[in-house]
């Protein structure tokens, strides 16, 4: 990734949020439980995720050659609309407004043959398992299980389309230690 969201940044208004922030409110309603506004905070930035994922499918399904790639981007495209509609539930379900997608979202890079769809999908999964890290250590225990599996499933998925295999998917590598010599 380039930074943005997976695979975007909206390109609605000049004042949209960060690209790793959630569009939308993220209150949780009336109440001040820091821990639910983190939570609807985290959800909402998946949800955003979801949302970038579902309009670069949509590139990378039109790239793509009529072929098991193909299959897999609907089969995958057909998951982010799931997983969105969930996420949207979850919100509503905990008093705030679900953030809506973008009008349009701005890709980390051109995509104009079957390797940049495929480098597209690889990009988005990946940067999915970011996103659902930060949410599993973000929701409280009864949400924990289903971020957990939004970070399996985009990692299984980034693995798929070819991204390296991070020992703990969604957490950056640590930088190298530097060694001591002893003289």
């Amino acid at each position: 990734m380039v930074a943005p969201p997976p695979a975007a940044t909206p390109t609605e208004a000049p004042t949209a949020p960060p690209s790793d922030q959630p569009t939308g409110s993220p209150s949780a309603g009336p109440s001040a439980d820091p821990v639910a506004a983190a939570a609807v905070t985290a959800l909402q930035g998946a949800l955003g995720a979801e949302h970038a994922a579902v309009y670069g499918y949509g590139v990378v399904g039109a790239r793509l050659p009529e072929d098991q790639q193909r299959t897999d981007a609907r089969t995958a495209y057909a998951a982010h609309e799931a997983r969105r509609d969930a996420w949207q539930r979850l919100i509503g379900s905990l008093g705030a407004t679900p953030a809506a997608a973008a009008a349009g979202y701005q890709l980390p890079f051109a995509v104009t043959d079957a390797a940049g769809a495929t480098k597209l999908a690889a990009h988005l999964e990946t940067r999915l398992t970011t996103v659902y890290a930060d949410l599993v250590a973000a929701v409280p225990g009864p949400q924990r299980g289903a971020a957990a599996d939004a970070l399996r499933d985009g990692a299984l998925r980034a693995h798929r389309w070819g991204a390296a295999d991070p020992a703990f998917p969604g957490i950056p590598e640590p930088l190298p230690t530097p060694t001591a010599t002893i003289p």
